[in-house]
């Protein structure tokens, strides 16, 4: 009986983002054992996914960013999600893969869609020419979205959050962008549209919101923005499921019987 041996195409499968070497490994085009001993995690990620090393500011501000999205308590579906899963017995990697799979459009999904918002209504005014955007343009821009969406019935994405008033995170970071020369374009508009929804309803830009205005400025497309939002979250997660296995018994009860309510 023949034997199939399995072979690899090297010509299958390319990649511009790492070349591995007999004791060697070039992670975009920068030798990994450099990187390992001159840059942090956070500059690492961001050159993986934009195949190029931060500047100081961007550096400063996308570390910002991956820390404001860690942790949000028991509040989100997904770390519910891993918590249930982790009770039943599961593994980390299961239970991580539940986490992960609970992200939608109602959960990280304002991310991408608020991303999207903010590139496709500055990019309609630099289409036209007007590569070095004034205030003014971007708060008449901003009465625009707002309009738009409010003749629409449409609800903004990255505004509001079901138990902040005023979401502390995206707060702080709208502080510290500010405070250190870090707004550009498209958070110039997420801040004149929250001023304009503040004004009128009392509502103000949440994390996904703003941290999606501060990742457009930094150069990422709408596609990345979840994938950055995962990077983030990923360790508040892990440290929730070890929380469930080591402080939780097994199987919990994460409703009781009389909490149940039959309607057959």
């Amino acid at each position: 009986m023949k034997e199939n041996n399995f072979e690899v195409n090297e010509h299958v499968l390319k990649t511009a983002i790492s070349n591995v070497e007999p004791n060697k490994i070039v992670t975009r085009e920068y030798n990994q054992e450099e990187l390992i001993s001159k840059i942090r995690y956070s500059d690492m990620v961001f050159l993986m996914l934009k195949g190029e090393l931060p500047t100081t500011k961007q550096s400063k501000l996308f570390n910002h960013i991956l820390v404001s999205f860690c942790d949000h308590g028991v509040t989100p579906p997904s770390t519910q999600t891993a918590r249930l899963i982790t009770s039943s017995g599961s593994p980390m990697n299961t239970a991580v893969a539940g986490a992960l799979l609970s992200f939608g459009k109602n959960h990280a999904g304002a991310i991408e869609k608020a991303m999207k918002l903010y590139q496709f209504a500055i990019n309609s005014l630099t289409l036209t020419g007007d590569v070095n955007l004034d205030n003014k343009q971007i708060a008449s821009l901003a009465i625009d979205v707002f309009s738009d969406y409010s003749t629409k019935k449409i609800k903004i994405p990255g505004f509001g959050h079901r138990y902040h008033t005023e979401d502390p995170r995206a707060r702080k970071i709208k502080e510290i962008a500010i405070s250190q020369d870090l707004v550009g374009p498209h958070t110039k508009l997420a801040l004149s549209i929250e001023n304009l929804i503040s004004e009128r309803k009392g509502i103000c830009l949440n994390i996904d919101g703003i941290n999606a205005a501060l990742l457009s400025d930094l150069g990422f497309f709408p596609q990345l923005g979840l994938g950055v939002f995962i990077i983030g979250r990923v360790p508040g997660i892990i440290a929730h499921i070890n929380e469930e296995s080591m402080d939780e018994e097994e199987f919990r009860r994460f409703c009781n019987l009389e909490d149940i309510i039959f309607e057959g």
